[in-house]
């Protein structure tokens, strides 16, 4: 439920009150004479009119047709609306929280370094690691044709005492063997026309050295590695369950068998395979992950903590890649203790887990890889026009502390000028308030805080902590699970009563998408998974300043017009019933009869009232340009009680004119208030719809003509239908009375004395304290 319906809901259980305050006073002023009760419920019936029953019809169809425009709307193709009760909300927003990879970013990665501890390579010497492969894989070969018993060259320093150092060559030959076994990828080929009768594996020697292998994962890191290792010569040509083949620069092919897979979590964050070599029967344990988990699992270094550093403040991402050689007596113990594990019915994550970790110990490192990830287009100014319209942004991400600020950076979510306050990560209480007091001494700065930490800030200073990140102008989480990326929506929700909204593009996002009041998924290379749990799903980040901007800013404007129109609607012809009847000695005597009263509410003024959801006050390009304008929209002043009381006293002085007006210039003809009073208040609704109105569009006018129309029908249409003569309606319908000039004149008097003051008010308001938008508009 959108914040504009529980003010709606405000507002209408004032109006319910007012309707038993209205019908107490009429009994009370009556004196209580007879069965006063009875009388009572006469009231409230009468004057039931100023509940707006129709108000719910009227939004529900003005959100539907909100829905409609954004989807149809070509400037941001792909956009679907899931859902039909908030599009109000996108005007709202004060917080907005977004993804870092696949949101901010394209999610396309693409190799950029590698690093063995001594030495680095980046995309410019890349076709030094093609040529060491190639001798290596060159003098393998001629080993094993001259000897079929012979090991790889690479294994000797390994399996000699430790002290001997390994020669680059072999360092890098293993490392990229690493890279291309150590991973989840599928090739997979298309198959062609011509060879659906073969066998499979006919096709797939066809096509090894054809250009239509793709490679398929659950992630595009695992792609970009495995591309990488496919463009040095180390080709990953076809996997099954059970092993892979790869194919070496001299298109010989190497078998590997699967014996076990680990695979990864965002909880364990880290991946390792097992496998057999064919030729030499040895087995290895690969693993990849991130540095935090890494650093602990592998042997002794002094090189990796830094240059994890480095390469995250390029904007890397990186990953460590670690193996471990097990003699067939370790891996036959491992496989019975993990199978074992496997069986347990009770508990069997944390039986597993220990099992798995016997063998992450002392691993040796082979290499640290850094793949890029580009930005998507438009961030830039898209997070600009945000910032300016007074939407604070935080980056929730499961990124580094140093990728994370590098990409804030860039993407200039943290303007060049400002300063980045880096919390420092803090594991009691003493440090955290330490940390948050040399915070609170900084003025306008960025916040970059790790998950770690902001858990043992939360767990002690909540409240202290959430009030400094909520003046901060930008705050950046990173390492961030699933979980606590919906409790810090959560805490923004309790703490500020903002609106807020969450934007990202997996899985690990959902959970923060429908905890914020308005969610909203991108389409991208992690599947749909974000976009389906969401409200609103775009195809781009960029995107998202017109559907805010544009569609959120109309949709709460026009609402909050719709909404209030409805309710004078009510309102001034309860009013002038409570005339009538104060009029008439208190008498619970139905003004007008109930087919007038079923016209009244649908077929006389809903389409001209229903037009206000065409309405717009600036043109949407002016809307982009200065999005300041949104700005006004968070203080929620389109729909406040002082606007609701603003159109309460329009309303009572339109009625009482009407009422007024029709008893004092038809004393002589009673017969007709009636018809004169009913067609003046359907004069006054669509002469006040156009008061309204800032933008015409041509169904507005089709709208108030065709009401009119349906009015001037319907005189005709009731008088035979109910033929003259008749108490009800005979009185009311007098064809003969209703065509003289007399009526006319007198219907158009009273509706310019309840329509022009207003006008004039109107006209004085903008000329001396005009709104922003129309600044702009003149």
């Amino acid at each position: 439920v959108g914040l504009l319906d529980l003010e709606l809901n405000q507002l209408t259980k004032a109006l319910f009150l007012a309707l038993v305050a209205l019908s107490v006073v009429m009994v009370t002023l009556q004196g209580f004479v007879g069965p006063w009760y009875r009388n009572l419920f006469r009231f409230l019936l009468l004057f039931s009119y100023i509940i707006p029953i129709s108000l719910r019809v009227n939004l529900d169809m003005g959100k539907a047709a909100y829905g409609w425009m954004i989807m149809k709307d070509d400037n941001i193709p792909g956009t679907v609306v899931r859902t039909s009760t908030i599009p109000e909300e996108l005007g709202r927003l004060v917080y907005l929280l977004t993804d870092k990879t696949g949101t901010l970013t394209q999610n396309e990665m693409i190799f950029k370094r590698l690093h063995l501890g001594t030495v680095s390579y980046g995309t410019d010497t890349m076709d030094e690691i093609q040529s060491h492969i190639i001798n290596s894989y060159s003098q393998v070969h001629s080993q094993n044709s001259g000897n079929s018993t012979s090991s790889t060259p690479c294994r000797r320093p390994q399996s000699s005492a430790p002290k001997v150092r390994k020669s680059v060559s072999s360092r890098i030959h293993e490392a990229v063997k690493a890279i291309a076994l150590c991973h989840n990828v599928t090739p997979v080929y298309e198959s062609r026309a011509g060879v659906a009768g073969e066998t499979e594996y006919a096709e797939v020697d066809q096509d090894f050295s054809d250009e239509n292998r793709t490679y398929q994962a659950s992630s595009p890191d695992e792609v970009a590695l495995v591309q990488w290792t496919e463009s040095v010569g180390l080709t990953l040509v076809n996997r099954d369950l059970t092993s892979m083949q790869l194919k070496t620069p001299g298109g010989h092919i190497l078998t590997y068998y699967i014996l076990q897979i680990f695979p990864f979590t965002s909880e364990s964050k880290r991946m390792g395979i097992i496998v057999r070599d064919e030729s030499s029967g040895e087995i290895t344990f690969y693993m990849k992950g991130a540095d935090v988990v890494m650093s602990t699992i592998v042997q002794y270094n002094d090189w990796l903590e830094e240059e994890c550093g480095n390469m995250a403040r390029e904007g890397l991402r990186t990953l460590v890649v670690a193996k471990k050689s097990l003699t067939e007596e370790q891996y036959q113990d491992f496989e019975s203790r993990y199978n074992q594990a496997k069986l347990s019915i009770h508990d069997r994550n944390l039986k597993v887990a220990p099992v798995v970790e016997s063998l992450e110990r002392e691993m040796e490192l082979l290499c640290l890889t850094g793949v890029e990830d580009q930005l998507q287009a438009d961030v830039r100014p898209t997070l600009e026009m945000l910032r300016n319209a007074g939407i604070k942004i935080w980056m929730l991400t499961g990124d580094k502390l140093e990728t994370a600020t590098c990409i804030a950076k860039s993407s200039h979510l943290v303007s060049r000028t400002q300063d980045v306050h880096i919390f420092r990560p803090v594991t009691t209480r003493g440090e955290a308030h330490l940390e948050l007091n040399a915070f609170r001494r900084k003025h306008d700065c960025a916040l970059v805080i790790s998950g770690d930490s902001l858990e043992v800030c939360l767990k002690y200073y909540e409240h202290e902590f959430v009030e400094l990140a909520c003046q901060c102008p930008a705050v950046v989480c990173c390492r961030c699970s699933p979980t606590q990326k919906a409790h810090i929506v959560k805490l923004l929700q309790h703490h500020t009563g903002k609106r807020t909204c969450a934007i990202g593009d997996g899985g690990n996002d959902v959970s923060m998408i429908q905890a914020a009041d308005c969610g909203i998924g991108i389409e991208g290379k992690e599947g749909k998974q974000a976009s389906l749990a969401a409200d609103f799903s775009i195809t781009q980040f960029k995107h998202i300043g017109r559907l805010l901007m544009v569609h959120g800013r109309n949709s709460y404007k026009r609402s909050a017009a719709l909404g209030q129109f409805v309710m004078h609607r009510g309102l001034i012809i309860s009013t002038m019933q409570a005339v009538f009847s104060s009029v008439f000695y208190f008498a619970s005597v139905p003004l007008y009869q109930g087919f007038l009263m079923v016209g009244y509410a649908t077929i006389y003024t809903m389409f001209p009232v229903f037009s206000l959801v065409l309405d717009q006050d600036v043109k949407p390009e002016m809307a982009l340009l200065y999005p300041e304008l949104y700005k006004d929209l968070t203080k929620g002043r389109s729909l406040s009680f002082k606007t609701f009381l603003i159109w309460v006293l329009i309303s009572i002085y339109q009625g009482g004119i009407l009422m007024y007006g029709a008893l004092l210039l038809f004393e002589s003809e009673f017969v007709h208030v009636v018809a004169i009073s009913f067609t003046a208040l359907i004069l006054t609704e669509l002469l006040m719809v156009a008061l309204t109105i800032r933008t015409w569009h041509w169904l507005m006018v089709v709208a108030e003509f065709l009401s009119l129309g349906c009015y001037v029908a319907s005189l005709a249409f009731l008088n035979e239908y109910f033929g003259i003569g008749r108490v009800s309606f005979g009185a009311f319908l007098d064809v003969a009375f209703i065509t003289t000039v007399t009526f006319l004149w007198k219907v158009s008097a009273i509706t310019v004395v309840s329509c022009l003051p207003l006008y004039i008010l109107k006209y004085l308001k903008r000329k001396f304290s005009p709104p922003s938008y129309s600044k702009l508009t003149s």
